[in-house]
């Protein structure tokens, strides 16, 4: 395989600012197979089951514990999770394990055709697989997949089905349609095979790097890739840390390792699409609880911090699960205080949605902390609002959200106003306040039995009134601010009248509309500011 393109490493000098680097100088050798292979039994990648018996471990649903990513939080940077025990043409890593799956197959298998379900990535990397074999690969896609990517899939000659509202949806119709046709399914991180494709990234990052180095910072989503990383790494250089990185409220990963065993998250966020995954896989679990140093989680603004980042920089732009690990590998350095050490931050992938952008603008600022939320309560009198700018002082306001330097600027001013009974409240970490309430701004009149909500809407045509249709007329919609988020779906800011004696019924209806929604009644930022 062709070596890696771009695989970034992040240097920290003494000053402390994180520069990013491509290095693809070969000056160091080592005695190792230049593949990890089936072979090879010390690197203890494929000590499980037989094939048949990992299939069919792979087809078994067991009962998961079900859990909330709110229920295991840490500090942004925190190695957390601690187990206790070149192809750009796709701009994704995932060909590496889908081409080395489909090149061991057998010959008359493979001339029946691969089939795979996918909503981006994994899918472009079997279309081009396929194209490169020669196979016929048939690709299931969920009907909500923006018309950029499934467009991309089909001019690499891959036959593109639309099927689903939701990728399991498309993944149970991939499988009845492969055994069907006698189709090979191609998954997209839990097989042996894939892992070690996925590794090869492990090996190339070895023997490129001039010098040591501290960490290889991982983005995970089932954790393919991060468990064929440590499974090479480990083996070479057991020194290196082999770190995680999941965004807060998709960290399957991290909740799994948390727990010992293999969790499904009870909803995911959709930010990072690229691993917005409820349940990691069984031999990626394993794995990664064997050979992984833990998990880093950050926030949606640390990720668009380092999209910003990376732009600036190199005019690369990544797509939100391509900038995870740079988010974590900063995040990490910064809380342990680390300098003048290599760290290795795997950028996965560039599918970027152009629509996506302004929400990436909009955050960005606040997640590289040059921007803070705040809210001030100014007295109707003459001379309140320039008394307010005063107080301010040089700072630079956009949208009358305070740009700023240092997080003791930010407590200096809140105190200054706090003095001149201007009562001020930072709202930076409030997700509401920054894709909603901003944009509300003004005030509203009591609204009685008024519950909010904030809906996941998927971009489809009919979702709208297929939202209407569970609530409407039973219920009266009083609020309704709709913010785009690109392929995931649009996050939609709900206020519905709804009677205490009813809240069970609206419960079952929200529950059987199949749309992720998140009660905000008791937000402290809608009651202050909307009220």
């Amino acid at each position: 395989m062709e070596a890696l393109c771009f695989t970034p490493y992040v240097k920290i000098p003494s000053n402390g600012v994180i520069s990013h680097n491509v290095n693809t100088t070969r000056s160091r050798r080592l005695s190792v197979a230049a593949t990890v292979s089936k072979s090879k039994a010390d690197v203890d990648l494929l000590a499980t089951t037989e094939a048949s018996s990992m299939t069919e471990v792979l087809q078994t649903r067991e009962q998961r514990l079900r859990v909330s990513p709110s229920s295991f939080q840490y500090e942004s940077g925190r190695l957390g999770a601690v187990p206790t025990i070149r192809w750009r043409k796709v701009f994704s890593f995932k060909l590496r394990g889908a081409y080395n799956m489909m090149a061991k197959l057998p010959k008359e298998q493979l001339a029946q055709g691969v089939i795979c379900s996918s909503a981006g990535n994994h899918a472009q990397g079997v279309a081009l697989a396929a194209k490169t074999l020669g196979c016929d690969a048939v690709i299931v896609m969920p009907i909500t997949t923006p018309r950029i990517k499934w467009e991309s899939v089909k001019r690499l000659g891959a036959t593109v089905v639309l099927e689903g509202d939701s990728y399991d949806e498309a993944q149970a119709y991939a499988k009845r349609r492969g055994e069907n046709e006698n189709r090979t399914f191609i998954p997209p991180f839990d097989h042996p095979d894939i892992i070690m494709g996925q590794g090869t990234v492990g090996m190339e990052i070895v023997r490129q790097m001039q010098g040591p180095i501290h960490a290889i910072f991982v983005p995970v989503g089932g954790g393919g890739l991060i468990a064929g990383i440590a499974a090479y790494v480990k083996r070479v250089s057991p020194e290196v840390r082999i770190i995680g990185v999941e965004p807060a409220d998709a960290n399957a990963m991290a909740l799994s390792l948390h727990h010992g065993q293999r969790v499904m998250l009870d909803q995911v966020g959709g930010f990072a699409d690229g691993v917005a995954v409820k349940e990691v896989g069984s031999e990626t679990f394993r794995l990664c609880r064997e050979l992984i140093d833990g998990v880093v989680l950050v926030s949606r603004d640390a990720i668009c911090a380092s999209i910003k980042d990376m732009f600036e920089e190199k005019r690369s732009i990544l797509e939100p699960a391509g900038a995870l690990a740079l988010a974590g590998a900063e995040a990490y350095c910064k809380f342990y205080n680390l300098k003048d050490i290599n760290v290795v931050a795997i950028t996965s992938g560039a599918n970027m949605n152009f629509d996506r952008l302004r929400l990436v603008t909009e955050l960005a600022n606040v997640g590289s902390q040059r921007e803070a939320v705040l809210a001030t309560f100014m007295p109707e009198e003459p001379g309140s609002f320039k008394q307010f700018a005063e107080l301010i002082g040089k700072m630079n306001i956009t949208e009358f959200n305070v740009g700023l330097h240092t997080k003791f600027e930010l407590q200096a001013m809140v105190e200054r106003m706090e003095l001149y009974k201007l009562k001020t409240i930072e709202f930076t970490n409030n997700d509401m306040v920054k894709d909603h309430l901003r944009h509300l701004m003004g005030g509203r009149t009591n609204v009685e039995n008024e519950l909010l909500c904030r809906f996941i809407f998927p971009e489809r045509p009919g979702a709208l009134m297929k939202f209407l249709h569970a609530f409407s007329p039973r219920w009266n919609i009083s609020l309704f601010h709709y913010r785009a988020q690109g392929e995931m779906g649009a996050n939609v800011l709900v206020g519905i009248q709804v009677p205490s004696n009813e809240l069970d019924e609206f419960r079952y209806h929200a529950n059987n509309l199949g749309f992720e929604f998140e009660l905000e009644t008791d937000n402290e930022a809608f009651r202050l500011l909307m009220r």
